[in-house]
């Protein structure tokens, strides 16, 4: 077992090395309530400690984790695809499910998305910074009823699929 999460395993051997492969997890509710406890005392940083770390380095922050969570971003592998030749694509199901010229297509449409949202977020004037949340919204409806009529509903759900 390990922390606070309780492990099973099974030990194989593997070219005569001895390997152990976890079949089993069983969570607990606490890794959740312990991080939420954390982040409810992190309210009582905000007026003095919070005030003693530079800008930068939050900032320096923020950029790290967003470098290093890149990998798991679907967009940003479909991005990485369209420099990609296609005989060197990975395996991962919406590839083998959904042609080249659909993954592309659905990426530059959520480029697009993407480009705007940034656009009005980062704007200088204020009434356009406004509309981010209206903006945001409107992704919902642009997803379920005007991306279908371009790109088939059974591709796009190969596209947000998650396995």
């Amino acid at each position: 077992s390990s922390g606070i999460n309780a492990e099973y395993g099974e030990e194989h051997m593997d070219h005569g090395h001895l390997k152990e492969i976890v079949v089993y997890v069983r969570e607990t509710r606490l890794t959740s309530l312990i991080s939420h406890i954390m982040i409810s005392l992190s309210i009582l940083m905000i007026p003095t400690p919070l005030n003693y770390i530079p800008i930068p380095v939050l900032y320096g922050l923020f950029l790290f984790l967003a470098i290093s969570s890149l990998s798991d971003f679907q967009l940003w592998e479909r991005m990485l695809l369209i420099f990609t030749e296609q005989n060197a694509y990975p395996p991962a199901h919406y590839i083998r499910r959904v042609p080249q010229r659909m993954v592309h297509c659905f990426t530059f449409v959520q480029l697009f998305q993407l480009a705007i949202l940034c656009a009005f977020s980062f704007a200088g004037s204020p009434y356009l910074k406004m509309c981010f949340p209206v903006l945001l919204a409107l992704m919902i409806p642009i997803r379920s009823k005007i991306i279908p009529l371009f790109i088939p509903k059974r591709y796009l759900e190969a596209l947000d699929g998650h396995f």
